[in-house]
């Protein structure tokens, strides 16, 4: 059974940091096949970073703010948030994929970022 944990949200001023994580276990994941999504209320979910073939995906609403990288030795992923906004505010969550030609299928529960202006 494969779980992804997500931590790291909570509540941050315009402006400031956060960093989340998100740890695979159940099955070992190439780090590059996971990302992260976020939806807020109301709204379709969103692809906010994840790896691809060469390089690197930024939705345009968090390029140059919002950096993903990996620790392989931890299964571990991270998405680090800077300047954020009142407009990132959203249930941010991981999700895994068998290879990049395919979807992704395995999802966490989800941690809340809320930004106040």
């Amino acid at each position: 059974q494969v779980q992804l944990i997500e931590s790291g949200g909570g509540l941050v001023q315009a402006g400031e940091s956060l960093r989340l994580s998100c740890s695979a276990s159940g099955r070992t994941f190439s780090t590059d096949l996971m990302g992260w999504f976020r939806q807020a209320p109301g709204k379709e979910r969103e692809y906010v970073a994840g790896n691809v073939w060469g390089g690197y995906y930024y939705s345009d609403s968090v390029k140059g703010r919002f950096t993903i990288s990996r620790d392989n030795a931890k299964n571990t992923v991270y998405l680090q948030m800077n300047s954020l906004k009142p407009e990132d505010t959203a249930v941010y969550y991981c999700a895994a994929r068998i290879s990049f030609t395919e979807s992704y299928k395995y999802w966490g529960q989800g941690t809340q970022v809320t930004v106040s202006s």
